[in-house]
């Protein structure tokens, strides 16, 4: 069993920052892949950003060269680097744990983009 808290989520204008950190209870090495996914109103639950455990990276065409997935193996944490932010962004962002098919998921945090 793992625990995954995201923070760091807000409010933000347009073409501005943020950054979310996932912290994570136990060694992420134990995992696949670690990632980011988003929900927004109305909308069913999509991937933003994975990271696999060596390191490989994949992202939604709607955020690459935006947002910038990373991970501390010392600290068990998994970042996500968001620039250049967009009303379309705002969203419930989830970090994800994954091993071989099984997914464990946080509490989500709200990013909201708007002037």
């Amino acid at each position: 069993q793992v625990q995954l808290v995201e923070s760091g989520g807000g409010l933000v204008q347009p073409g501005g920052s943020l950054r979310l950190s996932c912290a994570v209870s136990r060694n992420i090495f134990d995992f696949n892949e670690m990632g980011w996914y988003r929900q927004a109103p109305g909308k069913q639950r999509e991937l933003v950003a994975t990271i696999n455990v060596g390191g490989v990276t994949n992202y939604a065409d709607s955020v690459k060269g935006r947002f910038t997935i990373s991970r501390d193996n010392a600290e068990n944490t998994v970042a996500l680097q968001m620039n250049t932010l967009k009303p379309e962004d705002t969203a419930i962002y989830y970090c994800s744990a994954r091993i071989l098919r099984n997914y464990s998921w946080g509490p989500g945090t709200q990013v909201t983009v708007s002037s």
